[in-house]
């Protein structure tokens, strides 16, 4: 049986995101690569890689991505890093609204399939809202310093997952404050502190995270 991992103990995400679009085109690509830790830095909770490619339709505000990722999660102590590894098929879709011209929007709908190593194939959705609100300009161009915030719900298509063990349909729950600033028009770097929440425990990250569109 895995360890739970310690509540207390603040842990810490290391995150790149990048997004670009092919010139004169409605297709680009878009991704991230994150290493996550238990404790800061030695205790690797997760190594993340993930690209997609992406398709805004003529006249849409709404952006298309099919990707794939590779993660490798290990468990939880030093001592015990072995890590398990899941490739993972996503299909998401992406938009964007104003309210009050400086509530900033962003909703984004995923869809899963994945292949985690000694489990049956698995399936999960999910819903996040970001919201991020300028305080010295209305929108997120350079010189920019904003507040971010987001909430993301992760719910599991199957409860059965192989050789007698189950899951909940309800899988996590993310929930991050922070504060950005934007470096140039197409980067931006944010700070911030996420609270996740499953089934068995509940815990603490501090977020470093730099936004990239070229």
């Amino acid at each position: 049986m895995a360890q739970s991992p310690d509540e207390d103990q603040l842990g810490a995400w290391y995150m790149y995101f990048y997004n670009a679009t092919f010139k004169d085109s409605n297709w680009g690509v878009q991704g991230d690569f994150q290493y996550r830790d238990w404790r800061g830095l030695g205790d690797r909770e997760q190594l993340l890689l993930r690209s997609g490619l992406t398709y805004v339709p003529t006249e849409s505000n709404v952006k298309f991505t099919l990707g794939y990722a590779n993660i490798s999660t290990g468990i939880y102590g030093t001592e015990r890093d072995n890590p398990s590894i899941e490739n993972r098929i996503y299909q998401e879709a992406l938009f964007s609204n104003t309210l009050l011209k400086r509530l900033l929007l962003t909703h984004r709908m995923r869809y899963e399939q994945r292949w985690v190593e000694n489990q049956d194939f698995r399936t999960r959705f999910r819903y996040m809202l970001f919201v991020n609100v300028p305080f010295n300009k209305l929108d997120l161009s350079k010189g920019a310093l904003y507040l971010a915030t987001y909430n993301e719900l992760f719910i599991n298509g199957e409860r059965d997952i192989g050789d007698g063990a189950s899951v909940q349909y309800f899988d996590r729950n993310r929930t991050y404050l922070g504060l950005g600033y934007s470096l140039t028009d197409g980067l931006r770097l944010q700070l911030g502190w996420m609270q996740q929440t499953t089934v068995n425990w509940q815990k603490g990250q501090l977020q470093f995270s730099l936004h990239h569109t070229f």
